[in-house]
């Protein structure tokens, strides 16, 4: 039952009277055999009672550690209260995908990371809230849909990940007329492409589409911007555009070897296996029965391993430089893979890929990597150590080094935008690019990072966009 009380002295110390409660979570042998979310809501006696262990911070750490500064002890206390349709309506007001980000933040190294319980007890299930009472306003018609009087602009927003359809959702708000272009047949980017449906499943990102299309933002599918229509074409024929386009160029596993069948990139690998739609064109890549190593700790190399294990991989091995600590992924995706039956050996750097006689991958040999000094970025800078070679046995090898901005052809306008050292394009703090007028965000900008900041430079780039066009006028 929620803890309530009429003193606000007791309330404060719900905590301590009340344990953290996980969510529901689907037992590791049942999950392994769909590809179906293994979390499900609290049911509202528990969402109550979770809420309530809030201790309302004078100055709230969660707050101030999320990137879009949700105003989360708000929407806590109106959770506790069983005011659902309220609490939801506050989280929406700082985030644009809050049933979304609630899903796929790594929530651990974000607000519930810096929940001040985390000193005495288990930190308040941020998370875990915001997914109830967004769930329960789409159950509940929680969601007005305000059409805002056109202001005769027109917007051009490239790629429908979640900084692109956060940046739409702003603007068609202030009355642009807002058109996003995306080079797949289905939208939403890599929160459809890249991210697994066992995190979030398709139909989630389907319905927030939904919600921008009855909003009036028009989408274009299956046109390649740079190719299909220049940036210099965008310009003339929009009042702005804003470039999510993302960050897909695969880095490169520059090993002997690397050429070898058998040897995959990861993101048309998890395309492959997450979406089942004959609009989505990648040749199929075969794990079942076979023996998978995926190189690299980010929270892509998880997706990789659980998703190889759904898909029938005798084996599932994760290969790592750094040690544990040091890894990037998350901590709650480590754990799922863990207990599905993935395998990870830290402090181990792949030197080599073996092939046989026709060409397929047999082993990944590897050397021990031990921690050093500190490198430019304050993690301790791997070294191998001598005479420690090993080999793992492998079939195939899903490569998650991470990502690269891609390139676009000359002629395109693109070749105008001012890049940084690892050709991100530049931005000011308004988002905009060097071009008046061409804003930019998310991968693209950043390099691969969170959905939340996504989110968060889309929001920037809307106002920056109201801004300069109000200016312009």
């Amino acid at each position: 039952m929620p803890f309530a009380s009429s003193s606000p002295q007791l309330a404060k110390y719900a905590w301590s009277a009340i344990c953290r409660v996980s969510p529901p979570k689907r037992g590791a042998e049942e999950r392994v055999g769909d590809f179906q979310e293994i979390y499900s809501d609290y049911d509202e006696a528990t969402v109550r009672a979770q809420a309530a262990r809030c201790i309302q911070c004078p100055v709230p750490g969660c707050v101030k550690a999320c990137p879009l500064g949700n105003r989360i002890p708000e929407w806590l206390a109106l959770t506790a209260q069983g005011q659902f349709l309220e609490a939801a309506a506050l989280s929406r007001s700082t985030s644009n995908m809050p049933e979304i980000c609630s899903r796929v933040c790594p929530q651990e190294k974000l607000c519930e990371g810096s929940c001040i319980l985390q000193a005495r007890t288990d930190s308040v299930a941020i998370g875990a809230v915001e997914r109830f009472i967004n769930e329960y306003a789409f159950q509940h018609g929680g969601f007005e849909l305000v059409q805002a009087p056109a202001n005769g602009r027109r917007v051009a927003v490239i790629g429908s990940g979640p900084g692109g359809l956060a940046c739409a959702d702003e603007l068609v708000k202030l009355g642009y007329g807002v058109t996003v272009f995306e080079t797949q047949l289905i939208p939403g980017g890599l929160l459809v492409n890249g991210i697994p449906a066992f995190k979030l499943e398709k139909q989630i990102v389907e319905r927030r589409i939904e919600l921008l299309v009855r909003h009036g933002v028009e989408f274009r599918l299956g046109v390649k911007v740079g190719w299909d229509v220049t940036l210099h074409e965008l310009r003339r024929d929009f009042d702005a555009v804003f470039l999510a386009v993302g960050a897909q160029k695969p880095k490169p596993l520059d090993i002997s070897g690397a050429q070898l069948k058998g040897v995959v990139d990861a993101l048309p690998f998890l395309i492959e296996k997450n979406v089942a739609s004959p609009l989505v064109d990648v040749p199929p890549i075969d794990v079942r029965g076979k023996r998978v190593v995926v190189l690299g700790g980010g929270d892509t190399a998880m997706d990789c391993l659980r998703t190889s294990l759904r898909s029938g991989a005798s084996e599932v091995t994760c290969l790592y430089r750094r040690d544990f600590a040091n890894m990037p992924g998350s901590r709650k995706e480590y754990q799922n893979a863990i207990e599905e039956g993935a395998r990870f050996n830290f402090l181990a750097n792949p030197m080599e890929i073996a092939g046989n006689g026709d060409g397929f991958v047999v082993e990944v040999r590897c050397v021990r990597m031990e921690l050093g000094a500190p490198d430019a970025s304050g993690r301790r800078k791997p070294r191998a150590v001598p005479g420690s070679e090993f080999a793992v046995a492998a079939d195939v090898v899903l490569v998650a080094y991470g990502f690269d901005p891609i390139s676009f052809p000359a002629g395109s306008g693109f070749e105008e935008l001012e890049l940084d050292q690892w050709d991100g394009m530049r931005v000011d703090a308004n988002q905009m690019t060097n071009l008046p007028g061409v804003f930019g965000g998310g991968d693209s900008v950043r390099g691969p990072s969170l959905v939340v900041h996504a989110v968060r430079d889309g929001r920037i780039a809307a106002a920056g966009i109201h801004h300069h066009l109000s200016v312009a006028t």
